[in-house]
């Protein structure tokens, strides 16, 4: 492992020049990946490694047609590369549960049965091993438990993978069975794109994605950005100027300074009057929403968010519940405005940044 200093910690993580994809290949040898769910997660990762040539074929209930001709169509092919999940379980030495949550809970016999010793069973999140008392989900003992959890989409550890950038993941192992889960883990860590991987535990990776989930990345996010609009339509805005002043400029311009150099850079490289306003008015947001956060984790420690994915993303209405709620949320005059100000983006050919190319610089932090 290298050791990194974390704005003032140390910490120990695993890149591609300590455990390389020649390595990963090595110990993969021989090994059959069996890849249990082609929905968010599963076509990055699945594709991923067999582009990086390892043994991979996919599980995928042929009920969920979606799926099943989603995979299809990225050229796994039926009988030979795609299976049915049992069937899949059976073929495989590495499972990779790639499911929902709630889908695991559902499956979990399924696998269960099938699952043979010095097997792997793999994950992308550690909710169900967490919470295996709610869940259910509890492993044999004479098989590896592993974990890696890439910190992106599906989408995101696809592109990133295909641009050479890879992701940053996390990693844990649970259960040792062989003597090998670790070099196992850091391998398909390798395999499926990860730019580096720092150790963490099925509880805190569990922990710490729910609350971001819920928090900052997502939940946050959205819901910040929608009382930042309503404000501003309520005082006689246009729609474009409020979606612009929110969520465009966020995502297509300061978002990547931040993304480039970090927060004091992309102060750096704002106006005088945005720079001093974020400074006065950043301790005013972060003190409004502390107490949220504090109640998040809470929540999310305590088990009370598992409770309520496990209860309702498994009710068999739960498909038909989240497509009427994202609907709401796509048909919103914000996002419909969102629609219209992509579609206005041009798409001309971009022109080539090289070295001497001048005024992306910015200035110094």
């Amino acid at each position: 492992m290298a050791i990194i200093n974390f704005g003032g910690v140390k910490e120990r993580v695993v890149t591609r020049q300590e455990f390389s994809l020649a390595r990963a290949r090595q110990v993969l040898k021989g090994e059959v990946i069996a890849v249990i769910g082609y929905g968010v997660q599963g076509p990055a990762q699945a594709l991923n490694m067999k582009d990086n040539g390892f043994h991979v074929i996919i599980g995928q209930a042929p009920e969920f047609k979606r799926d099943w001709d989603r995979a299809v169509a990225d050229g796994w092919v039926p009988g030979k590369t795609l299976f049915q999940i049992e069937e899949a379980v059976k073929r495989g030495t590495v499972v990779q549960m790639l499911i929902s949550d709630a889908a695991q809970r559902a499956i979990w016999p399924t696998i269960k049965k099938h699952l043979k010793p010095r097997d792997a069973l793999y994950f992308s999140h550690g909710f169900s091993i967490t919470y295996k008392k709610k869940s259910g989900v509890v492993p044999p003992k004479n098989v590896d438990v592993i974990m890696v959890a890439p910190k992106g989409s599906g989408t995101s550890v696809r592109r990133n993978f295909l641009s050479g950038a890879g992701i940053n993941s996390s990693y844990a192992v649970y259960q040792d069975a062989t003597g090998h889960a670790e070099e196992r883990c850091l391998a398909i860590g390798i395999a499926i794109g990860s730019g580096y991987l720092f150790p963490t535990t099925f509880p805190h990776e569990t922990n710490s994605d729910l609350t971001g989930e819920r928090g900052v990345l997502m939940g946050c996010l959205a819901g910040v950005m929608e009382a930042q609009y309503d404000t501003l339509r309520a005082h006689g805005h246009s729609p474009s100027e409020a979606f612009n002043e929110t969520v465009e400029e966020l995502t297509q311009s300061l978002i990547r300074l931040v993304d480039e150099k970090g927060m004091d850079w992309m102060y750096s490289n704002c106006s005088a009057t945005a720079q001093r306003g974020a400074l006065d008015w950043k301790p005013q947001f972060k003190k409004a929403v502390m107490p949220v956060f504090k109640q998040l984790y809470k929540r999310v420690a305590s088990g009370q968010e598992a409770e309520r994915v496990i209860k309702v993303c498994g009710a068999k209405n739960y498909p038909k519940r989240v497509a009427k709620e994202l609907a709401a949320m796509r048909n919103s005059e914000m996002w419909r405005t969102g629609e219209a100000v992509r579609a206005l983006r041009p798409k001309e050919t971009g022109r080539v940044i090289a070295k001497g190319t001048k005024g992306i610089t910015g200035r110094g932090g």
